[in-house]
């Protein structure tokens, strides 16, 4: 009789704010990294009462620094008269080495930075940014009839028993 795996403990710093599931439908993502956000007051507030949207959200590399454009994260109800513009650019923080690298792979294949992921890991705001390759029509088609194969092939396996 095989042994059952033991469920590693979640980690009790980790909250998910959003996951960008449309990144995953429209582009083909090589590689994420995980990187941090420079954010306001009222931004964080906003931030973790799930008040953010990803329509149109991009990575781009400027002066060896990445920023994030047209993430929007709405505007903080109790902020009055300090509160933030909902889509300004935000600096991310990530080593030089991991920019370099980015900037490398940016120049010589024709690749996107997507947000896939926002999350707060002990008390600090985490993005996941992922270099992405765009998929064409035909691509998404092939994925989806693929992910209802294996839904059906999952159905009659579980039928079985």
């Amino acid at each position: 009789m095989a042994k059952k795996k033991k469920k590693e403990p979640e980690d009790p710093t980790f909250k998910s704010i959003a996951k960008n599931r449309r990144a995953y439908h429209d582009y083909e993502v090589l590689d994420t990294f995980e990187t941090g956000m420079v954010l306001l007051g009222t931004e964080v507030k906003s931030l973790r009462n799930g008040n953010v949207s990803f329509n149109d959200a991009h990575g781009r590399v400027k002066n060896d620094e990445i920023w994030i454009h047209e993430l929007h994260i709405a505007p903080y109800a109790q902020g009055g008269y300090v509160n933030h513009k909902p889509t300004r650019p935000r600096k991310l923080l990530l080593h030089r080495k991991e920019i370099s690298s980015i900037q490398a792979r940016m120049g010589r294949m024709n690749l996107t930075l997507v947000p896939t992921e926002l999350y707060f890991r002990k008390g600090r705001a985490k993005l996941v940014l992922g270099i992405c390759r765009g998929k064409k029509k035909a691509d998404k088609r092939q994925a989806l009839r693929k992910s209802q194969d294996n839904r059906a092939m999952q159905r009659a396996l579980r039928g079985r028993d």
